[in-house]
């Protein structure tokens, strides 16, 4: 399933192509509040839950800045890679999230060996998809494209559902790419 994924380097490298070439539409675009020229304004990120093989650049969250006096504002592009100001990877949040309805001492133990990530933090992203994200406006707007609906209790594994085979690199993508407009910052067209 998902833990398989989350163990893949390639996959990962995947995200950082797509967050790359947003930033680039973006940068191409110009800002969106004046118009003039945008530059690159990477920061630095220290994610958790990554394989351990993946270049240090993968830590460099996509940012571009204005170049204008009087305007400088800052623009993030939306991101496979980070969900806004989360400590965990994108992925990981939402794939281990995923993996965490019924979730028992045992597979939190599983969960803790794949990524580190702690049982009270899943228990914190449970409440958040249950509660904050079915709420959100992103959410009640989105949830309208698709035929039959997404049942909230089971948030984000019943939304993963809808993007194929549970464990496959497509699903994955389609959601991440599906939730990235929660992940962009100001200034952002795709922003949700």
């Amino acid at each position: 399933m998902w833990q398989k994924l989350l163990r893949e380097s390639s996959f990962f490298l995947i995200l950082l192509s797509f967050d790359r070439d947003v930033a680039a539409e973006a940068r191409a675009r110009g800002c969106p509040f004046c118009g003039s020229t945008l530059h690159a304004a990477r920061y630095w990120r220290k994610p958790r839950g990554a394989p351990a093989d993946l270049p240090e650049e993968y830590e460099r969250r996509e940012s571009l800045c204005c170049s204008a006096e009087g305007c400088r504002k800052r623009v993030t592009p939306p991101s496979l890679r980070f969900f806004g100001r989360r400590v965990y990877l994108g992925p990981v949040f939402v794939l281990v999230s995923a993996m965490i309805h019924g979730i028992s001492g045992k597979r939190a133990a599983e969960l803790r060996d794949l990524v580190g990530v702690s049982a009270h933090t899943l228990g914190r992203w449970r409440t958040w998809w249950r509660e904050a994200f079915a709420q959100t406006g992103f959410w009640k707007r989105a949830r309208a494209r698709f035929g039959s609906p997404v049942d909230p209790c089971c948030l984000p594994a019943s939304l993963l559902e809808r993007f194929g085979q549970s464990g496959e690199v497509a699903c994955a993508l389609g959601a991440l790419k599906f939730l990235a407009p929660l992940t962009a910052g100001s200034g952002c067209p795709m922003e949700g």
